[in-house]
């Protein structure tokens, strides 16, 4: 694997170790902060504002990484950002603390997230970016395997012990920080000149972006205003009669599913086109949600969720490899940071709109609304050209 250098094996591995302890969080999080007195409500409105931070900040970051010609020292700070969080949220539990230590979290990877990706583009060709981007989503969710595991191992011995876990998962997060001193800052021969960036400054990107890129990004938003989180998918799960155990094991396994296939399928979308299997992950989430609209074998449960591993593994990294291969190399953070930013905006706005619907209706009407819009969004896809190198 030549194509897989030095700096690509060491953002792995950073990924791998704080997305290790961010998923060793993510199952007992609600649970830990209905513990310190946090309502259901104050929980989404702590999510909601930390994931809008993150959205906002990773275009303005991506558009700072290009303006100065660095990216080490943003995904630097980005990862430390999120390590230092960790134990925050076990030391202060007065509710502000916790709004600052959630969005110091998610600030981390706004910081970072274009930086990081652009490093990732530039060390590949535009024959070996699904590869790349694979790998490393590769590397990044065997975290999200790992992190529940030993989650799941620690509450086994130490019941409703969720504060230690913060400062357990403090570990693999000082690791990742630890690990990113290691990566290099390439030389470049241009001067940089010097630009003013303001918070949003970034917006003024998709004025002057290629077409072929406005086409895609607004095909790839308007599927992400329909895909809310994955919690409504382990609720339908649980509301079909798999108990809390079963739920996280089912979670691990489609993340499993995820980090297995994200390599397999770079390498398949760099010989066959990087269009064609991310249009084919976008047919297998329709045939999922239609799935979970009617399902109630639990077994079905668990070859849906392989299909959805299989879903992501063939879009989240193969959409910022195909962005990478249609902008300019000195806009890659830009772009994917505009990208990224928008989509979380989008993310937020989807599952705000699932649960109204699920709310007003039923989990059934929300998961077939989304399928359909899927099918329609799929047809869109069909009418975008291969992504052709600028």
């Amino acid at each position: 694997m030549k194509y897989i250098t030095r700096t690509v094996w060491i953002l792995s591995a950073v990924s791998l170790l704080t997305d290790t302890a961010s998923e060793m969080l993510y199952p007992i999080m609600p649970i830990y902060l209905k513990t310190i007195g946090f309502s259901v409500v104050l929980i989404g409105i702590l999510e909601g504002v930390a994931e809008a931070t993150a959205g906002l900040s990773k275009g303005y970051f991506g558009k700072r990484s290009d303006s100065s010609g660095r990216r080490v020292p943003f995904v630097q700070l980005g990862y430390a950002f999120s390590a230092v969080s960790k134990p925050l949220m076990a030391i202060f539990t007065f509710p502000l603390w916790i709004f600052f230590a959630r969005t110091i979290d998610r600030f981390g990877k706004g910081i970072r997230t274009g930086a990081r990706d652009a490093i990732l583009s530039d060390e590949a060709t535009p024959a070996t970016k699904g590869k790349i981007f694979g790998f490393h989503r590769s590397m990044d969710t065997f975290g999200a395997v790992l992190g529940p595991s030993l989650a799941l191992l620690y509450l086994y011995f130490f019941p409703e012990d969720y504060k230690t876990l913060f400062f357990i998962a403090f570990i693999p997060g000082l690791l990742a920080v630890a690990a990113s001193f290691f990566l290099k800052e390439k030389k470049t021969t241009e001067p940089k000149p010097k630009v003013k960036t303001s918070f949003f400054s970034f917006l003024k990107y998709w004025k002057k972006s290629p077409p072929a890129y406005r086409k895609l990004v607004i095909g790839l938003l308007i599927f992400t205003l329909f895909n809310s989180s994955d919690v409504f998918l382990l609720l339908k799960a649980r509301e079909a009669g798999l108990d809390d155990s079963m739920v996280i094991g089912v979670y691990i396994f489609y993340n499993l599913v995820y980090a297995l296939f994200a390599f397999p399928l770079g390498i398949l979308a760099d010989k066959v086109g990087l269009k064609t299997v991310f249009t084919g992950g976008i047919f297998l989430f329709a045939l999922v949600y239609l799935g979970m609209a009617f399902n109630t074998n639990l077994y079905v449960f668990f070859g849906l969720f392989l299909l959805y591993g299989i879903y992501a593994a063939a879009t989240e990294g193969i959409a910022k490899a195909w962005i990478s291969n249609i902008t300019d190399k000195k806009d890659t953070a830009t772009a994917i940071g505009t990208f990224s930013g928008f989509q979380s905006i989008c993310t937020m706005l989807a599952s705000s709109l699932t649960g109204l619907i699920w709310f007003q209706f039923d989990g059934a009407t929300a998961f077939i609304l989304t399928a359909s819009v899927t099918a329609l969004v799929l047809l869109y896809f069909m009418t975008i050209p291969k992504p052709v190198t600028p």
